[in-house]
């Protein structure tokens, strides 16, 4: 069966769930400015269905009225990847990176570290951990990758991850349970991610803020996390993201809610 993202949601409309789960108050008058959210992905078939899940996702934030989101969907080989209409990052409030292991442009490469050096925000989805992680050819000739992308931005290392059959299962973090990212998620029930544990720790900033954990019978890894960079930008990742991950309604507020904070001002 060919998978949709409404396949995976199920009937429920998600513009309407967004209104009544995300925790966000009314766009106001008094609050006319709307954080725009650039969406970086790939169409790629190990990368996680993001070519279905997150332009339905980002429509419908957007139908929301409490974000403008802009959808940029990559082309090419791993070894000169490329966005049409990357230019739109001059006026991005947040970043969302959501692909794997592709080298950009100098010049594109250039504009996504101008951006992340103004001190604006990035959130990365799953396999941002080795977005810019560039393996197998060598970037094409006038292209190039970015390992320290993950390390110096994100704030650890990717060390491959377990099986997806072992799925990962998903606690707070106690001590950041006051978190606004966690505002209005509950796990009083057990959720039980179907995407394998991605092996991360230790995390390399130790002032990094662990929201959510996740486990399965081999190890416990941080699933969800803060920080600031170095150049003062906030950052959230979570190694969340698997296709049903989107039919988890606390993924989805979870999500949103990271896209809030990350929007607002420090």
């Amino acid at each position: 069966m060919k998978i949709t993202f409404h396949s995976i949601i199920g009937p429920l409309c998600l513009a309407v769930i967004l209104n009544l789960f995300c925790g966000l108050p009314a766009r106001s008058q008094s609050h006319p400015k709307i954080p725009h959210v650039v969406f970086l992905i790939s169409d790629d078939p190990i990368n996680y269905s993001a070519e279905i899940t997150i332009p339905a996702f980002a429509d419908s934030l957007q139908k929301s009225g409490l974000f403008k989101t802009t959808v940029l969907k990559g082309h090419g080989e791993h070894e000169s990847y490329g966005f049409k209409g990357l230019e739109v990052l001059n006026k991005a409030d947040v970043l969302v990176v959501f692909f794997r292991r592709s080298a950009l442009s100098h010049r594109q490469m250039d504009q996504v570290k101008s951006y992340i050096k103004s001190g604006r925000s990035v959130v990365g989805i799953r396999s941002a951990d080795h977005s810019f992680s560039v393996r197998g050819k060598p970037a094409a000739a006038g292209y190039e990758g970015w390992w320290g992308f993950v390390p110096d931005i994100l704030g650890h290392e990717y060390k491959g991850h377990d099986a997806d059959e072992l799925g990962t299962v998903i606690s707070v973090n106690p001590s950041s349970a006051a978190h606004p990212i966690l505002q209005g998620i509950s796990l009083a029930k057990e959720w039980k991610s179907r995407g394998g544990t991605y092996r991360v720790s230790p995390l390399i900033d130790p002032k990094s803020v662990v929201l959510l954990e996740g486990s399965n019978p081999n190890l416990k890894e941080p699933v969800a996390w803060t920080r600031t960079n170095d150049y003062g930008g906030k950052v959230f990742y979570t190694s969340l993201g698997h296709p049903t991950d989107f039919a988890e309604q606390r993924f989805r507020l979870l999500f949103a809610n990271a896209l809030k904070w990350a929007g607002s001002k420090m």
